[in-house]
């Protein structure tokens, strides 16, 4: 039989429960999930989001892939109950706050504790692109700061 899983999970997401009402695995289509483009207010260049999966009761954590085009990054941002980033393809940068900036490369995993300030994105003439694994805690999964400036972008 079919039951659908408690709203805490993206709308279509499904299960199927045997006789004893043990659940089995879950499925998301693709072409369920909508990207949609990196905000102004919190990217500068142009990036797209393209959900991958919602927490529900079992895990308290999110993930979205990240596609910057050449140049483009977040926003100084920090996460309640921190991030794992794992680049899957391009050049990317990152830098916590008071830190020297770091280059990625496919394969690369970065984690990021809660609380600590830090921004990400694509190197100057490369493309880059993540999955973002992010805790939730109370139903948030990022605190937005200020934007990276060009200088701090640039290393200085």
């Amino acid at each position: 039989m079919n039951m659908t899983i408690p709203s805490s999970l993206p709308p279509g997401m499904t299960t199927s429960a045997t006789a004893e009402d043990e659940l089995t695995q879950t499925i998301t289509r693709a072409c369920e999930q909508a990207s949609f483009d990196g905000p102004d207010a919190t990217f500068t260049g142009r990036v797209r989001i393209d959900p991958q999966f919602a927490g529900n009761e079992y895990i308290n954590a999110g993930c979205g892939c990240v596609h910057f085009e050449p140049g483009a990054r977040s926003a100084w941002h920090t996460h309640p109950r921190g991030q794992f980033l794992l680049l899957t393809q391009g050049v990317g940068r990152t830098q916590v706050w008071g830190g020297a900036m770091q280059e990625l490369r496919p394969g690369d995993v970065v984690w990021c504790p809660p609380g600590v300030k830090h921004w990400h994105g694509a190197a100057p003439d490369s493309a880059m692109s993540h999955l973002a694994i992010t805790g939730i805690e109370n139903g948030k999964n990022v605190d937005w700061l200020e934007k990276v400036s060009d200088e701090q972008y640039a290393g200085g």
